[in-house]
């Protein structure tokens, strides 16, 4: 009997009574009371096609809850389209937005003591939002994935969503027509399901398989697939087995599968936002997990997985190729991925891949042979200099020029540098600087695939550099850095750099470095005043007041003591 049942258990005979009269107005009979109550946590929306698919996922996991013994009690929870929002104000709420659902979920599932929880999500932050209640919470608990979009089609190409962010960047170059970027925005998402490539969903997804709270194979299914619909009803009665046996979250979020989860991002060639994710997750199930531990895993696992952004296929040619249990297999094998861990359907990471193919089949690319990797180790990267002394993150892949050095250009916001891209103000060579987006600074630490895009578009990708306190958007890539620590809006040395300072964004050596000497560094510091709260009142008031750094993951619920 898990801790839940048992606490009801224990209510007072009155107390039960008034309980009982509640369910039945909601549909429980007799024989529902002594059934494991599960919370089905809807994150469902037509806001974005992220999540519209999500309800009809809802709905065949409670008739398999039902069919296997459990009653299911379905609530919801919130979602902010990234895609929607970005490059807006709109945009702060984002990231504030993984805080409520994980708060959503939590309160939720405690306040009604329920047995399990089946999370549904699809938008970026549904997901390690759900997965923090997950592991806040510790009850029996599974994590169902909406799916991933089908690409579209326009003249021979595949095309994603970061498809018509780039092209309005290739538009103000005059690199193509005002019918051309219309076709593109056109055709760029054909229908529901999260952004195509491995950009931040599917990034997540997989690594939430590899950590083994979702059912193999389900990370990379098309939400429109008929597969995806049956991996829900049989998440639902895996999750039934798992209460049964008490099979506990944190038996399974062991710090061995976080770094499993790392390894995988690593292979697939996964979103900077990952690290930003797990090590909130990681705090919630009060396991050690550090930037160095992304360091340390990325220089033993090589980049297997052609996918976009950087690379040429989506998530769907990933899935046919043979998606997450294909790496793991690879991975495994060749000693970098921990097999004895533990997945919710009771077996460990070994049994799940036993029968999966050594290399990945000869008439594909998509994935490649390991003695063929597309980049020999990992490419997300852990940079410290005197411009980030606690560190920040760089996405290597895509990247030929790992290395620039140039004269900064400053912005206090987002929307500033990116009206400098599209008005050709920008030149080759330069170290791109946008700042005050932090955790604190924004407040709500932006994505910046608007100014990334508009630098692909343009055609500056590997001739110049980006530095922020804000961070990316899994669609980005070229020598980009973000999450900067300290950050600006705290007086990190970020807030201290003026237009023209020689900046060196070195990715090999692990260095961001702001060349100036140590006296004029002081001066700066001695004179630096932080900006005026931007704003006083609301969500993100409140969320400024209370975010840990972006190397703690920028959560909210940091120890007071």
């Amino acid at each position: 009997m898990s801790n839940n049942r048992r606490s009801r258990t224990i209510t007072s005979g009155v107390q039960r009574t008034a309980n009982r009269a509640m369910l039945r107005a909601v549909g429980f009979d007799d024989g529902d009371f002594d059934k494991p109550i599960v919370g089905v946590a809807n994150a469902y929306s037509n806001l974005t096609p992220c999540n519209a698919g999500l309800d009809g996922l809802a709905r065949q996991a409670m008739a398999a809850l039902d069919q296997s013994g459990a009653k299911g009690q379905t609530f919801g929870t919130i979602t902010v389209s990234d895609g929607i929002s970005m490059g807006t104000e709109g945009m702060k709420y984002s990231l504030v937005s993984r805080e409520v659902i994980a708060d959503s979920i939590e309160t939720v599932t405690c306040g009604q003591s329920m047995d399990g929880v089946l999370a549904l999500g699809g938008c970026d932050k549904n997901m390690p939002g759900a997965m923090m209640a997950i592991a806040r919470i510790n009850i029996p608990a599974i994590f169902v994935y909406g799916g991933t979009i089908k690409p579209g089609h326009h003249g021979g190409s595949d095309l994603t969503v970061v498809s018509a962010f780039e092209a309005v960047g290739r538009h103000a170059s005059g690199a193509i027509s005002d019918a051309e970027l219309s076709a593109i925005e056109r055709h760029a998402c054909p229908g529901p399901g999260s952004c195509g490539g491995m950009f931040t969903a599917n990034t997540m997804s997989s690594a939430f398989e590899a950590m083994g709270m979702s059912l193999p194979r389900s990370s990379t299914m098309a939400a429109e697939d008929g597969e995806k619909a049956d991996s829900a009803a049989e998440s639902a009665r895996v999750l039934v087995d798992a209460i049964g046996k008490n099979l506990l979250p944190r038996h399974i979020l062991t710090r061995e599968a976080f770094l499993n989860a790392i390894a995988v991002t690593m292979a697939v060639g996964g979103s900077t936002n990952a690290v930003l994710h797990l090590l909130a997750i990681a705090h919630a199930a009060e396991v050690e997990l550090g930037l160095d531990d992304f360091e340390q895993v990325g220089a033993n696992v090589p980049v297997l997985c052609d996918l976009k952004p950087s690379g040429r296929y989506v998530t769907v040619d990933f899935h046919r190729a043979g998606g997450v249990p294909q790496v793991m297999k690879m991975l495994l094998d060749h000693g970098v991925l921990h097999g004895d861990c533990l997945t919710i359907s009771g077996q460990t990471i070994a049994e799940i891949v036993a029968d999966v193919p050594a290399e990945p089949a000869a008439d594909q690319d998509v994935i490649r042979p390991w003695d063929r990797p597309l980049y020999p180790t990992g490419h997300l990267a852990i940079l410290r200099g005197n411009l980030a002394p606690d560190g920040c993150v760089a996405k290597l892949s895509g990247v030929t020029n790992r290395r620039i050095r140039g004269p900064a250009r400053v912005f206090d916001r987002e929307e500033d540098c990116l009206a400098a891209i599209l008005a050709g103000d920008i030149g080759p060579g330069d170290v791109l600087v946008i700042r005050y987006e932090g955790p604190v600074g924004g407040p709500g630490m932006r994505e910046m695939l608007a100014p990334t895009s508009a630098i692909i578009g343009a055609g500056l990708g590997d001739r110049v550099g980006l530095l922020t306190d804000g961070r990316f958007s899994g669609g980005t890539y070229g020598l980009v850095v973000g999450h900067v620590v300290p950050e600006a809006a705290v007086g990190g040395p970020i807030a201290l750099v003026r237009d023209g300072d020689p900046i060196l964004i070195d990715a090999d050596a692990r260095v961001v470095q702001l060349d100036i000497d140590r006296e004029e560094m002081a001066r700066r510091r001695a004179a630096f005043r932080p900006p005026p709260t931007r704003y006083k009142r609301g969500v993100l008031a409140k969320y400024a007041r209370l975010v840990a750094p972006a190397d703690r993951g920028a959560v909210t619920d940091i120890d007071s003591a």
